[in-house]
């Protein structure tokens, strides 16, 4: 097999094969023979089709076929011969393709960057402190009792907490607007999902009132039409409800898994789910930190395009399986979801993947047996059989896998850590939960 390779340009490799054509016959004649045994056509019995009827009906496919699987093979053999690492699928462009000549094709590809990891050292990081309350736990759980409860329609006026139905037309300077208006729209009051001035001007409104609200758009408004906008909206209320909250008894605890052990069992595993939680938010807080440190040590990395295409595809996926794995078939994706719409983030996360890996390769890291073991039982308690969970994992290479990756990832993190500035803020729980919240937004 010749092989000759020459760069095009930055990552892009030129790499041309030749395949000696014996290879090539070798296998269509042994394919062919093959066949031949099996093969049915009218005339002939069955095994006795004559050689030269075989290559005539089948010759081209089968040549086709192998030369296919040729190319394909002797590929992966030439990247291998020449200590090449392709970052996606090559483009093939075959050359001669004719019987009884040597085959030869052109693949075109890229090749992954060599690394080159910076010293991590001296950057800044800042570790939330706080502790799950009595208090966090009363809050989780009138949210439980919320969501579980009913609204009871009320003959008074409306008060913050209660949800209203209401019609309202917007208008500005005498005009309407449009998305300003509405009929029968339930709105909670004090929710905030309307513009400031909006609902606490409907607190003390009864049934059947009218009312004028004079008010203006807030400036940061995404709507560049309103913003700053001063309107007027004309509110009619249909009817107030009030917020009746579920009974804190057997009934709500089984609603959330809690069978036995009454209300001090029903604390006891919120308190544990939201410590739980408030662990992970920090964790991943921390994380974030680290892994935005090392995109900004690593900014001139070049990056191939074939990865950055792959994880745009990752990316669209995802985001189509956010809104519920909606039927495709029928829409212009390339149009709807651009490539442009996720290349930032997209270049960003393949960046940071192949610099971890370089400093994973670098710092001689392996996931920790023990840790991995630590992480799955973790997962597994909130399972009602725990241990059918972990022998899940343990039997499954794949998912095994994923979990170690996670575990060798927060190994380096915590190996960065060590000669980073961390700075501890003491906060509450909620405060600790919206900042990581806010933080996995942006």
């Amino acid at each position: 097999m010749q092989v000759s390779i020459e760069t095009t340009s930055g990552l892009e490799r030129r790499l041309t094969v030749g395949v000696p054509a014996e290879r090539v016959d070798s296998e269509v004649n042994m394919r062919l023979q093959k066949a031949a045994k099996n093969v049915r056509l009218d005339g002939f019995r069955p095994g006795k089709v004559p050689m030269r009827v075989i290559r005539q009906r089948f010759g081209a496919g089968v040549r086709q076929e192998v030369q296919g699987e040729v190319m394909s093979q002797s590929f992966r053999e030439a990247v291998i011969q020449e200590k090449l690492r392709p970052a996606g699928q090559p483009t093939i462009e075959p050359r001669i393709l004719e019987q009884g000549k040597d085959l030869e094709y052109v693949a075109i590809f890229e090749v992954f960057p060599d690394v080159e990891v910076s010293e991590m050292k001296g950057f800044d990081v800042q570790r939330a402190v706080a502790n799950v309350t009595a208090e966090d736990v009363d809050l989780i759980i009138s949210v439980f009792r919320k969501e579980q409860g009913r609204l009871d329609e009320v003959d008074r006026a409306a008060q913050d907490g209660d949800t209203v139905n209401i019609d309202y037309l917007g208008t500005k300077d005498g005009e309407e607007f449009e998305g300003g208006s509405a009929q029968s729209s339930d709105l909670e009051l004090g929710s905030n999902k309307m513009i400031p001035g909006f609902e606490s001007g409907i607190v003390g409104m009864s049934p059947g009132e009218d009312k004028i609200l004079a008010l203006s758009f807030p400036d940061e408004y995404h709507n560049d039409e309103l913003k700053g906008a001063a309107v007027e909206f004309k509110v009619t209320v249909n009817a107030v409800k009030e917020q009746v909250l579920a009974e804190l008894d057997e009934k709500l605890f089984a609603m959330y898994g809690v069978e036995d052990g009454g209300e001090e069992q029903f604390r006891e595993e919120i308190g544990q789910n939201m410590t739980r939680e408030l662990k992970n938010a920090i964790e991943a807080g921390v994380k974030r930190q680290v892994m935005d440190a090392v995109i900004t040590a690593h900014e001139a990395q070049e990056i191939p395009k074939a990865l950055i295409s792959q994880e745009i595809g990752n990316m669209r996926k995802q985001m189509i399986q956010q809104f519920g794995g909606m039927d495709t078939k029928d829409l212009d994706l390339d149009t709807l979801l651009p490539d442009d719409m996720f290349q930032e983030k997209a270049e960003s996360r393949v960046k940071l993947g192949l610099v971890l890996s370089e400093l994973i390769v670098k710092l001689e890291l392996k996931a920790d047996a023990e840790k991995v073991r630590a992480v799955i039982e973790e997962m597994a308690s909130t399972y009602q059989d725990p241990e059918e969970v972990i022998n899940y994992y343990y039997s499954d290479q794949e998912q095994l896998s994923t979990v170690e990756s996670k575990v060798l990832e927060d190994q380096l993190v915590e190996k960065l850590l060590e000669d980073a500035n961390i700075e501890e803020k003491e906060c509450t729980y909620q405060e600790a939960i919206s900042l990581s919240q806010e933080q996995a937004a942006e």
